[in-house]
C-alpha cells in the first residue's frame, strides 16, 4: 500500500492537484461564495484521474502484484490527504477570519457565506459529495470520469446554494457573523460533517473496492 500510494502522488498525480489547492485562499475573500474552493480543491484531483487515465495508470497498477482492492484504497487515500491538506489550509484562514479579520469591513458586510466552523462543516460535505459521488462513480468502469464528475458538480452547486440560503432563514442569521456566534452548536455542527465524511468515505470506498473486483479491464 505504501508503494502504491507513493505512485500515487510522484507519478499519477497532475500538478494541479497541489496547485489547487492554493484555492483555500478564496477562505479569505469577501463578497464571494467561499465554498467554491472546496470545489477547486477536488478539481484538481479529478485532473489526477484524468491524467492517470491517459496514461493508463489503472490498467498498469493491475498488472503489478497487488491486489485490485489496494488499488482502489489507494486512490482514496491520495484523495483523502489532498482533502485534507486543503481543509488544514481553510482552517486555518478561517482562525485568520474569526479573530485577526473578525472587525474588517468587508467581512462585516459581506452578504455571502463568512467563514466560521459551519463553513468548515459544508466544506467537508463537498469533499463527501466528491468521494461519494465522482471517486466511488469513476471505479463502476475504471475509465469514465465524465458522468461521475457531472454528478459531484451537481452536488457540490446544491450544497453551495443551501449553504448561503441558510443564514438567510429566521433563526439562523448566527451562522453569518463574521466573529463567530453559538460557537457551541456551531462546532457540533462541524463535528458532525466530520463523521459523516469519514463514514461516507469509508462506505464509498468498500463500495468502490466490489465494484472493481468486478471490472473485467
Amino acid at each position: 500500500m505504501k508503494n502504491l500510494l507513493s505512485k500515487e502522488f510522484r507519478l499519477a498525480a497532475s500538478p494541479l492537484a497541489y496547485w489547487f489547492l492554493l484555492a483555500a485562499l478564496m477562505t479569505l475573500l469577501p463578497g464571494y461564495p467561499i465554498l467554491m474552493s472546496a470545489f477547486f480543491i477536488c478539481f484538481g484531483v479529478f485532473h489526477s484521474f484524468q491524467n492517470a487515465r491517459e496514461a493508463n495508470d489503472i490498467l498498469y497498477s493491475v498488472l503489478l502484484p497487488v491486489q485490485k482492492r489496494d488499488i482502489v484504497r489507494a486512490k482514496f487515500r491520495f484523495t483523502c490527504l489532498i482533502q485534507m491538506i486543503g481543509f488544514l489550509l481553510c482552517a486555518i484562514l478561517t482562525a485568520v477570519r474569526m479573530t485577526a479579520l473578525s472587525g474588517a469591513v468587508p467581512y462585516v458586510g459581506n452578504a455571502l457565506m463568512n467563514a466560521n466552523p459551519v463553513y468548515l462543516a459544508f466544506v467537508l460535505l463537498i469533499f463527501s459529495a466528491f468521494n461519494v459521488l465522482f471517486v466511488g462513480g469513476f471505479f463502476k468502469t475504471g475509465y469514465k470520469i465524465g458522468i461521475p464528475f457531472l454528478l459531484y458538480s451537481i452536488a457540490a452547486a446544491l450544497l453551495v446554494t443551501v449553504a448561503e440560503v441558510l443564514p438567510h432563514l429566521p433563526g439562523l442569521t448566527f451562522l453569518h457573523n463574521p466573529a463567530g456566534e453559538r460557537m457551541g452548536l456551531q462546532f457540533g455542527i462541524l463535528i458532525a460533517a466530520m463523521v459523516i465524511y469519514a463514514a461516507v468515505t469509508l462506505l464509498a470506498c468498500r463500495r468502490a473496492e466490489q465494484r472493481f473486483e468486478k471490472i473485467d479491464l
